[in-house]
């Protein structure tokens, strides 16, 4: 024990407080970093006279060993060699170990607790030679970094490693590095990001860790590796996720409840691209326990996030279209609110669309799937439309609908005379004064009897052209018929 002792500062200590030359002094170290392989290595360079052969494959073992038994220049009552020194001499030529000494290094550190130095310096060489691979160099095999933070490369003349196919795919070492804890692969990526590594390549090792640690965990692992996953992906450039990947994680997420803030997350990072997402991404059931077929709250919440982000014209046009599809395809549900299909219909600016013939399509297959609607909620429901920006043929359509409220056949029909600027003043005149009226029932003998006057007053415009132009042939002739242009009148009253 005095051997040892002579080499560590924390052995020299406890020894220094024991009184007593003949009392048996006795020391456990339950902690010991590396357990009895450390502590053996340890031993070998105690009794070895302070030498010992560092490499890659106990580097770690010993380096933490050091620190915990305090053997280092620190340590002023000898001029023995330290460890602690000597294993640092040999961190410096990290940029010449292979791949397989860096992940080998790194798993040891995985369970020792005081070799951050050694982490950090591994994971830089790790990134270097990934981000190297990216590039298709021929000489991935090491690298470093210097104070600048720029990678340097150097062909290592003893690895036989062969990467395969790395040079067509950037990918090569997703599932070497998925072999790491997932505390390193948070300490990684996190590192990777900082370095301004690829965030499209880094969002797609992600999600293949997620999928291949969600095969091989339990339950609880697998809501903690999603979480960290997602906490990873919110870090990153969300416009390099792709939209798809981002659903499959959400529809994961809610079937393994993970944490509120977890799913907002995912949430505002799928409405920041909304635009990129198809019907499929958003046809998500409702959650257990809920009335409607689909999740429209969950829906709703994308917009919110995608309204927050800015809106550009093209994108929102996208947008708009495709929850024209979204909004028909939840309409026939019996169970969707009218408050919940008003929302849909209502949450976009009326500038995203330039046509609101979609919109009238999904609210008569709403009403129509709900019959039992009052007249009061039906009008709330057709405030979604714009008549201004519907076709002629859905005016008409609307007109006759028996399925909407009279009022909005009116406003139908009030569109379609201001639309046609050609059209007759009487009938212009006929309509307007229908437009004043407050009918507040769905009256189908008065929908009947405002259309019949409309044609009524179409007849008796082409009756009146065809008289005006008698007329004026009469009035050039040399013996008018004075009784035909006396009745003339009567006939266009």
């Amino acid at each position: 024990m005095k051997i040892i002792s002579s080499y560590s500062g924390r052995l020299s200590k406890l020894f220094g407080k024991s009184t007593g030359g003949t009392r048996t002094l006795k020391v456990i170290f339950n902690d010991f970093p590396g357990g009895a392989e450390g502590f053996e290595l340890m031993l070998r360079f105690c009794y070895n006279n302070g030498r010992i052969d560092i490499n890659p494959s106990n580097l770690s073992l010993l380096y933490s060993a050091a620190k915990f038994m305090e053997m280092s220049s620190d340590f002023p009552s000898t001029t023995r060699p330290n460890l602690l020194e000597q294993t640092e001499k040999s961190l410096q030529q990290i940029g010449y170990w292979t791949w397989s000494e860096l992940l080998v290094t790194l798993k040891q550190c995985q369970d020792l607790s005081n070799s951050s130095s050694i982490v950090e310096k591994c994971m830089d060489s790790l990134i270097g030679r990934m981000a190297l691979s990216s590039e298709s160099s021929p000489c991935p095999s090491t690298s470093s970094q210097d104070s600048s933070g720029t990678f340097r490369v150097s062909c290592d003349s003893r690895s036989t490693e062969s990467l395969k196919t790395c040079f067509v795919r950037g990918t090569w070492w997703f599932e070497e590095i998925s072999g790491l804890s997932l505390s390193f692969i948070e300490m990684l990526i996190k590192a990777m990001a900082s370095k301004k590594f690829d965030h499209g390549t880094i969002s797609k090792f992600l999600f293949y860790y997620q999928k291949s640690k969600c095969y091989s965990t339990s339950g609880g692992e697998k809501v903690k590796t999603i979480e960290v996953v997602i906490d990873l992906l919110h870090i990153l450039d969300w416009s390099s996720i792709p939209c798809k990947s981002l659903f499959g994680l959400l529809r994961v997420a809610l079937s393994l409840n993970v944490s509120k803030c977890s799913r907002k997350k995912v949430e505002n990072m799928i409405g920041s691209q909304l635009d990129q997402a198809t019907l499929d991404n958003l046809l998500i059931p409702s959650p257990h326990g809920a009335n409607s077929l689909y999740d429209v709250n969950l829906v709703l919440r994308f917009l919110k996030s995608f309204l927050q982000g800015g809106i550009y014209s093209i994108r929102l046009k996208k947008v708009a279209s495709l929850m024209d599809m979204y909004i028909a395809e939840v309409a026939p549900d019996p169970s969707l609110k009218p408050s919940k299909f008003l929302a849909l219909a209502m949450a976009l600016p009326d500038s995203a669309r330039d046509s609101y013939n979609e919109m009238y399509r999904a609210i008569d297959m709403y009403l129509e799937a709900h019959t039992g609607l009052s007249n009061e909620e039906k009008m709330k429901i057709c405030c979604a439309l714009n008549y201004e920006k519907v076709s002629a043929e859905v005016c008409m359509h609307i007109s006759q609908n028996k399925k909407f409220p009279s009022r909005t056949a009116i406003q139908a029909l009030i569109s379609l005379g201001e639309a046609d600027q050609k059209g007759n003043k009487d009938d212009q005149q006929i309509v307007l004064y229908a437009a004043k009226l407050d009918f507040s029932a769905d009256n189908e003998r008065l929908r009947a009897h405002l259309q019949g006057m409309q044609w009524r007053v179409m007849e008796l415009e082409k009756v009146c052209r065809k008289m005006q132009t008698q007329m004026t042939k009469m009035m050039k002739s040399k013996t008018p018929n004075r009784s035909s242009s006396r009745s003339l009148p009567k006939l266009c009253s």
